[in-house]
């Protein structure tokens, strides 16, 4: 692994850089004392995210509390470079930052460089590190990007004499305008053991940490945890070049999580939990991915994770939350909505038929942390209750489904087209078609779901589809029996998706893919007008 981001590279710095790089960055350049080999670094790398066509959010951490200073440009040149307001790293956010660029070129490639102050000796600054990302456009021109999640779960984390996180750097490699990772992000209750025997007799090594070498409850392990993933190169350069669009889902806090949930669960039970309050652990959890993903804030509502992000007249991105608002997991059968059978809330379910409604754009996303109608148990060791919203029994809408049933109905009835469903969390990837006249509840109109994962993490499923809303398995590459669950990265069942929109014809093609690279399975959806 190369250390030249992570805190053990060289950090030479001689008193005239230091004062030069100050001034240039708008300080007061004074004399002091030179410390050579501690300047403030940029400890693991850069990250930009939830771009738009005219800002984008900027993300660092800092070795130490510091002052990130940050300056953007068109160029790599930085000739005309452009600084911008600064924002402390300090402990109280382990030293995390950033910092939302305004006022940008639509379409463009913009470069930016951060580097940190030390806020103890301000005229000792660190060396730059630079990301890159591209701004949507304000005109139809063909854009396209990548989506998958589940990211170092199973305890299949580091392996770099196996290449590392490869599937970051094939999508990388695609040259996509962003990344949406839906969900997953960590797995902050899956350990990372030193070693794994495979089937083939080859043993899978690890780089471990100690903040995960254990599930995760306090604020510092579940930072670690975001740290341990940063910890990989291929990562780090998708991040560096690529924004990411994120949401969270379960491992985010805990297999299953739901808000209020007792720690009785024979699971949690096992992986001996001392703190027995799942509130706590979920807010400790909801402080640290705030801290290390490079989104925006909600002043209505201080860690909200749902929100729209419009990249141009073509596209609008409607990430969702499935997690936070939700009633308890049980068996799903309410005949009435009500806490109950939350799914997404009644708050979101509102903000969300209004910003479809209100959507110009050509292609209406929908990021969401989990699939419609695919059956997730709740309870593995009993074998019972429902994670997802789908509950198996193939009728009429009950539960969580009469969310779902009472959204698709709000988009045929108000008219609004080009509705895409993307998401991950069953670890296989495949295309469902929903048809009204294959459905049990048939007040809605057709439409796409496509699922892609895992990008660094066990492989399973199939997983059984409820026909409650008439889903159709198009394509699907999951583990054969014969090769049985939790198949590991170096077996090459790691999946993402692709998705090119033509600025032309604006038709939206989908491709599933593998980490290799290679075309499982594409289709092309003409867009509806009128």
């Amino acid at each position: 692994m190369s250390n030249s981001i992570i805190t053990t590279r060289r950090r030479f710095l001689t008193t005239t850089a230091a004062a030069a790089a100050f001034t240039g960055l708008g300080g007061v350049a004074a004399p002091f004392v030179s410390r050579a080999n501690d300047r403030p670094l940029v400890s693991h790398g850069v990250q930009s995210g939830d771009v738009t066509t005219d800002s984008g959010m900027v993300w660092a951490r800092a070795d130490r509390p510091s002052r990130m200073l940050v300056e953007w440009s068109t160029t790599d040149s930085f000739k005309n470079g452009r600084q911008v307001a600064y924002v402390d790293a300090l402990p109280e956010s382990d030293f995390t930052a950033k910092l939302l660029l305004e006022d940008l070129p639509a379409a463009q490639d913009i470069f930016y460089r951060v580097r940190f102050q030390d806020l103890s000796s301000p005229a000792i600054v660190g060396e730059p590190v630079t990301g890159r990302f591209r701004t949507a456009p304000s005109d139809r021109r063909s854009i396209s990007f990548v989506w998958s999640g589940d990211t170092a779960g199973q305890g299949w984390g580091i392996d770099e004499a196996r290449g590392g996180m490869r599937t970051y750097e094939t999508m990388r490699k695609n040259r996509p305008d962003f990344f949406i990772h839906n969900g997953d992000n960590i797995y902050a209750d899956g350990p990372i053991p030193s070693e794994v025997k495979l089937k083939d007799g080859t043993t899978w090594k690890n780089i471990v940490t100690e903040d995960k070498s254990k599930p995760a409850e306090t604020l510092a392990e579940f930072r670690g945890a975001y740290k341990y993933n940063l910890l990989d190169k291929n990562f780090r350069a998708l991040y560096a070049e690529v924004p990411v669009f994120t949401q969270w889902d379960d491992h985010e806090v805990f297999n299953n999580w739901w808000p209020g949930e007792p720690m009785t669960r024979a699971e949690l039970v096992a992986k001996k939990y001392v703190e027995k309050n799942d509130l706590i652990i979920a807010a400790r959890a909801a402080r640290a991915f705030h801290e290390y993903m490079p989104m925006r804030e909600t002043i209505a509502e201080a860690g909200r994770v749902y929100r729209k992000i419009a990249y141009g007249p073509m596209l609008d991105v409607f990430m969702l939350d499935m997690r936070s608002y939700r009633g308890p997991n049980a068996e799903s059968m309410e005949d009435k909505y009500g806490p109950a059978a939350y799914f997404l809330g009644p708050t979101q379910m509102a903000w969300l038929k209004r910003e479809l409604l209100n959507s110009k754009a050509t292609w209406k996303v929908i990021a969401a942390d989990m699939p419609i109608s695919l059956k997730v148990v709740y309870d593995g060791v009993k074998n019972w209750g429902v994670e997802a919203a789908a509950q198996g029994d193939n009728g009429a809408p009950k539960g969580r489904e009469l969310e779902v049933a009472d959204l698709l109905s709000f988009i045929k009835h108000a008219g609004v087209k080009n509705t895409v469903w993307l998401t991950a969390d069953v670890h296989y990837t495949a295309a469902h078609y929903y048809d009204p006249n294959k459905a049990a509840f048939q007040d809605f109109e057709p439409f796409w779901e496509f699922v892609s994962g895992p990008l660094h993490a066990g492989t399973f499923g199939p997983n059984d589809l409820d026909k409650t809303f008439g889903p159709e398995l198009v394509y699907i590459k999951a583990p054969s029996k014969e090769q049985g669950q939790n198949l590991p990265p170096s077996d090459g069942y790691q999946f993402f998706g692709h998705v090119g929109i033509d600025g032309a014809t604006q038709q939206m093609t989908v491709t599933l893919k593998d980490l290799d690279d290679k075309a499982l399975w594409t289709k092309t959806l003409d867009p509806a007008f009128g």
